[in-house]
């Protein structure tokens, strides 16, 4: 993990990861380890409370304990927020108008957003993926240009407070800006 330095210090902030039951596990804990190594609060917000099981591709790996639950969790009390991916955990996320409003809310107040893999299904359902530059796991690249993205196969993509990458391989790269972009802070142009 890296060192904090003054562009990668998160001390003070607090950093929402929403997730459910078959979160792609290392999309989960891979960012949670950077936000924590530079001093930020990472918490798991779930629309259950309780436990979300990991998995690791198909097989069931980790479980992790709920911190908050979508009912009491409120965009303002947090920094940015993190999608993990996993084709489960997004599909399930993505359906969720809960969800869809928590996410959607940190778009509103210029909030960096972070998202993995599949997890930017819950971008077009929140409805804020239309003019966004961004990527996703391949198979998703018709859904995010039918929702109005313009998609990319690139490592990791950001626009304007949007963290994107495609994949667990991408990691280090995302991770890198989801941390840079909470350092920065508010985007004027992060909005719906």
């Amino acid at each position: 993990m890296s060192e904090v330095t003054p562009e990668r210090n998160l001390e003070g902030k607090k950093v929402a990861f929403l997730l459910t039951d078959g979160v792609e596990q290392i999309e989960l804990t891979s960012p949670w380890n950077a936000v924590m190594s530079a001093g930020g609060r990472p918490v798991l917000v779930a629309p259950k409370g309780g436990h979300v099981q990991g998995f690791a591709g198909t097989d069931k790996s980790e479980i992790f304990a709920v911190d908050l639950t979508l009912d009491y969790a409120d965009p303002s009390d947090f920094d940015a927020l993190v999608i993990p991916g996993g084709v489960v955990n997004a599909d399930h996320l993505r359906v969720d108008k809960r969800a869809q409003a928590f996410t959607k809310a940190f778009f509103e107040q210029h909030k960096p957003v972070a998202s993995i893999c599949h997890g930017p299904w819950l971008l077009i359902d929140a409805g804020v993926a239309k003019g966004r530059k961004l990527t996703s796991y391949h198979t998703l690249q018709t859904d995010l240009r039918n929702a109005g993205a313009e998609w990319t196969n690139a490592e990791v993509v950001v626009d304007n407070g949007l963290v994107t990458s495609r994949s667990p391989r991408d990691l280090p790269a995302f991770n890198a800006k989801l941390l840079e972009e909470i350092t920065e802070g508010r985007h004027a142009e992060q909005t719906t």
